[in-house]
């Protein structure tokens, strides 16, 4: 190349202003959509700076890296938190905690300044505000300090924002003008398909396209099926969410019902464990090891040691 970048090289262009004889008027329409052509070097301005945004769950902010040149060598070190502007999947089936890590998420968020907003498809927004606070509490936060940063959208009690998705988005950027909003928690994407799960990849897409139009960091909590195996990105919609996501986050229990658990999780039998696995980031490097995980009994996610420690360890 000659220095000129190839989004302004229109050489071989004419032959689409003078289309040949017989060709239909489709074709005579067609040609290079260049607006949609950059090099890297010309997107430098767009760029996402790769910073943290903290999770609220411990143990959790350390399993993100970044990647840095030290002396013409890579190494890495802790994100802490999800990559700023990345949309989260958060998925797994009933009682694994994935509600509880989304309303820790909001709390933290709010903790540190920064108004979120909080789409309720499952419960109606009173109760939200309820888990909230004992989140908050739990979490060591005055829940009245940190109430009018959280922004609620009841799509549970207000179907027509379940159903039709424009009035979701223009419900979505009226919140995001009027308190200047950066991170949004979606509780859950699965209830905005059901009965309709062969369009869940359409869904997504939009709502993924949508928070990338407005700058957000966004949690998606999503539901497993039965039949799904519990430590796989697989959701409701199969595997549509987490193709298009920019990163999932997969969370199971698992009852101890048999002397081979007890040996691998060290836990005797009738005891359920929990379980935590990043199953892909493609803005960032991450940890990759499946994670004991505990809910306390505040009602607080936790992220625990790496499952091949604790099967590790002599009894």
């Amino acid at each position: 190349m000659d220095g000129t970048s190839f989004v302004r090289d229109t050489a071989g262009e004419k032959q689409y202003d003078k289309p040949r004889k017989g060709v239909t008027k489709m074709a005579e329409e067609r040609g290079p959509m260049l607006e949609s052509i950059s090099t890297a070097a010309e997107l430098k301005d767009k760029r996402v700076e790769l910073t943290g945004v903290p999770t609220g769950v411990e143990g959790l902010d350390s399993m993100f890296f970044l990647s840095r040149l030290e002396h013409g060598k890579a190494i890495t070190q802790p994100l802490g938190g999800y990559p700023e502007r990345a949309v989260i999947h958060l998925t797994g089936i009933s009682d694994t905690g994935k509600s509880l890590m989304a309303e820790q998420f909001a709390i933290q968020q709010a903790a540190l300044g920064q108004p979120v907003v909080f789409v309720t498809v499952e419960s109606p927004a009173p109760f939200i505000v309820t888990g909230l606070q004992e989140r908050a509490t739990a979490m060591g936060y005055d829940f009245k300090e940190l109430e009018n940063r959280i922004v609620l959208i009841d799509a549970a009690t207000y179907g027509t924002l379940r159903e039709n998705l424009p009035i979701l988005f223009d419900t979505l950027a009226h919140v995001y003008k009027n308190f200047k909003a950066h991170r949004t928690v979606i509780d859950s994407i699965t209830g905005l398909y059901e009965a309709r799960e062969m369009m869940a990849r359409q869904i997504v897409r939009q709502l993924f396209n949508f928070m990338k139009k407005w700058y957000q960091t966004a949690v998606f909590v999503s539901q497993k099926r039965s039949g799904h195996e519990e430590l796989t990105a697989e959701a409701a919609g199969g595997f549509a969410v987490s193709h298009i996501v920019d990163c999932t986050v997969v969370v199971a229990k698992h009852l101890i019902n048999s002397q081979y658990d007890q040996r691998l999780y060290k836990r005797p039998i009738g005891e359920v464990v929990r379980l935590i696995r990043i199953d892909g980031c493609r803005l960032c490097g991450h940890d990759s090891e499946t994670h004991l995980m505990e809910i306390t009994p505040g009602g607080l996610v936790r992220v625990g040691p790496p499952l091949k420690e604790i099967a590790a360890k002599k009894d």
